[in-house]
Protein backbone atom coordinates (compact mmCIF):
# COMPACT_ATOMS: atom_id res chain seq x y z
CA UNK A 1 0.00 0.00 0.00
CA UNK A 2 1.39 3.45 -0.92
CA UNK A 3 2.11 6.18 1.64
CA UNK A 4 -0.83 8.22 0.35
CA UNK A 5 -3.18 5.21 0.61
CA UNK A 6 -2.00 4.54 4.17
CA UNK A 7 -2.41 8.23 5.05
CA UNK A 8 -5.96 8.29 3.70
CA UNK A 9 -6.87 5.07 5.51
CA UNK A 10 -5.62 6.44 8.86
CA UNK A 11 -7.26 9.83 8.21
CA UNK A 12 -10.58 8.09 7.54
CA UNK A 13 -10.35 6.15 10.81
CA UNK A 14 -9.43 9.33 12.70
CA UNK A 15 -12.39 11.26 11.27
CA UNK A 16 -14.75 8.52 12.56
CA UNK A 17 -13.58 9.14 16.16
CA UNK A 18 -15.48 12.00 17.79
CA UNK A 19 -12.69 12.36 20.36
CA UNK A 20 -10.05 12.89 17.66
CA UNK A 21 -12.29 15.48 15.99
CA UNK A 22 -12.75 17.30 19.31
CA UNK A 23 -8.97 17.24 19.86
CA UNK A 24 -8.26 18.71 16.43
CA UNK A 25 -5.75 15.95 15.79
CA UNK A 26 -3.70 16.37 12.61
CA UNK A 27 -2.13 13.45 10.76
CA UNK A 28 1.21 14.66 9.45
CA UNK A 29 3.05 11.54 8.26
CA UNK A 30 2.11 7.91 7.76
CA UNK A 31 4.23 5.02 6.58
CA UNK A 32 4.18 1.29 7.19
CA UNK A 33 4.65 0.87 10.94
CA UNK A 34 4.90 4.56 11.87
CA UNK A 35 2.93 7.78 12.17
CA UNK A 36 3.44 11.38 13.18
CA UNK A 37 0.49 13.34 14.57
CA UNK A 38 0.29 16.93 15.74
CA UNK A 39 -1.99 19.06 17.82
CA UNK A 40 -2.14 22.81 18.44
CA UNK A 41 -2.45 23.81 22.11
CA UNK A 42 -5.85 24.78 23.48
CA UNK A 43 -6.47 25.95 27.04
CA UNK A 44 -9.13 23.27 27.56
CA UNK A 45 -6.33 20.65 27.36
CA UNK A 46 -4.83 22.10 30.55
CA UNK A 47 -4.78 20.83 34.08
CA UNK A 48 -4.88 23.06 37.20
CA UNK A 49 -1.40 24.57 36.63
CA UNK A 50 -1.95 25.14 32.89
CA UNK A 51 0.16 22.24 31.61
CA UNK A 52 -1.29 19.71 29.18
CA UNK A 53 -3.29 17.22 31.22
CA UNK A 54 -1.71 13.77 31.48
CA UNK A 55 -4.97 12.30 30.17
CA UNK A 56 -4.54 14.20 26.90
CA UNK A 57 -0.90 13.10 26.74
CA UNK A 58 -2.02 9.50 27.23
CA UNK A 59 -4.67 9.87 24.53
CA UNK A 60 -2.07 11.15 22.07
CA UNK A 61 0.33 8.30 22.83
CA UNK A 62 -2.47 5.68 22.69
CA UNK A 63 -3.81 7.04 19.40
CA UNK A 64 -0.41 7.33 17.75
CA UNK A 65 0.57 3.78 18.76
CA UNK A 66 -2.79 2.49 17.53
CA UNK A 67 -2.45 4.24 14.20
CA UNK A 68 1.12 2.96 13.74
CA UNK A 69 -0.11 -0.59 14.38
CA UNK A 70 -3.12 -0.10 12.10
CA UNK A 71 -0.81 0.67 9.17
CA UNK A 72 0.36 -2.95 9.37
CA UNK A 73 -2.74 -4.86 10.43
CA UNK A 74 -5.90 -2.81 9.91
CA UNK A 75 -8.21 -2.38 12.90
CA UNK A 76 -6.65 -2.71 16.36
CA UNK A 77 -7.70 -2.31 19.98
CA UNK A 78 -5.36 -1.32 22.79
CA UNK A 79 -5.18 -3.91 25.54
CA UNK A 80 -2.67 -1.89 27.56
CA UNK A 81 -0.79 1.39 27.30
CA UNK A 82 1.72 3.19 29.46
CA UNK A 83 2.62 6.87 29.69
CA UNK A 84 5.73 8.33 31.29
CA UNK A 85 5.46 12.08 31.87
CA UNK A 86 9.01 13.41 31.75
CA UNK A 87 8.44 17.14 32.27
CA UNK A 88 5.51 19.58 32.28
CA UNK A 89 3.93 19.56 28.83
CA UNK A 90 3.96 23.24 27.91
CA UNK A 91 3.87 24.33 24.30
CA UNK A 92 2.12 26.09 21.47
CA UNK A 93 2.05 22.90 19.44
CA UNK A 94 2.58 19.21 20.18
CA UNK A 95 3.97 16.41 18.02
CA UNK A 96 3.72 12.70 18.72
CA UNK A 97 5.71 10.10 16.80
CA UNK A 98 4.95 6.40 17.08
CA UNK A 99 6.43 3.28 15.56
CA UNK A 100 5.76 -0.41 15.72
CA UNK A 101 8.49 -2.14 17.69
CA UNK A 102 7.26 -5.73 17.27
CA UNK A 103 4.46 -6.66 14.86
CA UNK A 104 2.51 -9.88 15.21
CA UNK A 105 -0.73 -11.60 14.25
CA UNK A 106 -2.07 -11.72 17.82
CA UNK A 107 -0.47 -8.64 19.34
CA UNK A 108 1.52 -5.63 18.21
CA UNK A 109 3.88 -3.64 20.42
CA UNK A 110 4.35 0.06 19.58
CA UNK A 111 6.11 2.98 21.26
CA UNK A 112 5.71 6.75 21.06
CA UNK A 113 7.37 10.02 21.98
CA UNK A 114 5.45 13.25 22.64
CA UNK A 115 7.15 16.59 22.02
CA UNK A 116 6.10 20.13 22.97
CA UNK A 117 7.13 23.02 20.74
CA UNK A 118 7.36 26.47 22.31
CA UNK A 119 9.11 29.51 20.84
CA UNK A 120 10.56 27.27 18.13
CA UNK A 121 12.18 24.91 20.65
CA UNK A 122 11.06 21.28 20.76
CA UNK A 123 11.28 19.29 24.01
CA UNK A 124 10.47 15.67 24.75
CA UNK A 125 7.70 15.76 27.39
CA UNK A 126 6.43 12.17 27.51
CA UNK A 127 7.05 8.69 26.22
CA UNK A 128 4.85 5.65 26.15
CA UNK A 129 4.06 2.34 24.61
CA UNK A 130 1.05 0.21 23.82
CA UNK A 131 0.14 -3.40 23.35
CA UNK A 132 -2.46 -3.65 20.59
CA UNK A 133 -4.64 -6.52 19.46
CA UNK A 134 -5.53 -6.83 15.76
CA UNK A 135 -9.28 -7.03 15.08
CA UNK A 136 -11.12 -8.81 12.30
CA UNK A 137 -12.00 -6.39 9.51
Amino acid sequence: MSHSDLHERIATVSRMAAFNNWLGLEIDEVSAGSVQLSLPWRSDFGQYAGFMHAGIQGALIDTACGFAAATLSGKVLASQYTVRCLRPAVGEHFRVVAQVVKPGRQQIFASAELYAIKDGVEKLVATGDALLVPQAE
